[in-house]
């Protein structure tokens, strides 16, 4: 059983079809948490460890975010920040239908659906001006009804058109259900993800998605933005990340069950990926978001 579960939170929309919250720090509304609705979130104030999914890093004045549905979060301020914040996050909440409802009324912003798919697993916005962001997320704070809607969906489009999406968390990519060539690579993907313990060379892949292995590799890159050993090792790394700080069990046991052959491999494979040691990523994990859990209860 996990030892940190991240706690639900229900966001009642039930008034407005998008949600403005800001907040300081510390406060109670600083925990490890999910809920069904996408958030847009901005740090104006500290620093310290982002958790996103099974991504830790570290965040700073004027980081922007995006977490999908029911994907867990927090942002734990480093230690050394005594004095109270009057506000550090400023964010928005809102649902995939109502981008979904916007896209099927106006074609021109079906484009949007691509970066909602990619907030799955969490989008750091790299670069983003801190000021612009500050002054987009100040609009849609001071104005009510459509012209709120109006100022949010400006935020959506210029962060559309941000070159700069890191994505942060290894998780299950949804790919369409049709015959296509996504849906071929989709296939391997979930099994993939099924499977990520067994051996499955590049030659075995390509044979279940039905193509030579030149192709296959082409449009698998093309489909997952990672090469197909690359991208195996990162869904191994993300179930190895969840077996950190979800229990007690040995590095090396973990290693293995992750799907490396060897501890070796393991740990180079996770400090490319993570930047830190499994070892630093458990007590990173153990440090922050349990003694989180511990201080909000």
């Amino acid at each position: 059983m996990s030892i940190i579960l991240p706690q639900t939170e229900f966001v009642d929309r039930t008034t407005r079809s998008i949600r403005y919250l800001e907040h300081g720090w510390p406060t109670d509304l600083c925990r490890w948490h999910a809920h069904e609705e996408y958030e847009l979130h901005l740090i104006t104030e500290t620093r310290g460890k982002a958790f996103v999914g099974d991504y830790i890093g570290d965040f700073e004045q004027g980081y922007l975010y995006l977490t999908g549905p029911n994907l867990p979060h927090n942002w734990v301020t480093d230690e050394q920040v005594s004095e109270p914040v009057h506000i550090r996050d400023m964010l928005v909440q809102f649902s995939h239908n109502s981008v979904e409802s916007l896209a099927k009324g106006f074609s021109e912003f079906a484009e949007i659906r691509n970066m909602l798919k990619s907030a799955q697993s969490g989008i750091l916005f790299e670069g983003f001006n801190a000021t612009f962001a500050r002054g987009h997320m100040e609009s849609i704070r001071d104005h009510q009804g459509p012209e709120r809607i109006l100022a949010f969906i400006r935020f959506l489009v210029r962060l559309n058109e941000h070159a700069e999406k890191r994505i942060l968390s290894v998780t299950r990519l949804k790919q369409p259900s049709d015959g296509s060539k996504h849906a071929m690579i989709g296939t391997v993907v979930d099994y993939v993800v099924e499977h990520y313990r067994e051996e499955l060379s590049v030659k075995q892949a390509a044979d279940m998605a039905g193509m030579t292995q030149a192709t296959f590799s082409r449009n698998f890159q093309t489909v997952t933005g990672h090469n197909f050993v690359e991208f195996v090792n990162r869904i191994r790394i993300g179930k190895a990340c969840g077996m950190l700080y979800a229990s007690d069990a040995p590095i090396m046991t973990i290693s293995g069950r992750s799907g490396f052959q060897n501890i070796a491999n393991f740990n180079r494979h996770f400090l490319k990926m993570k930047g830190m040691t499994p070892s630093a990523y458990r007590d990173a994990a153990r440090k922050d978001l349990f003694s989180q859990t511990e201080t909000n209860s």
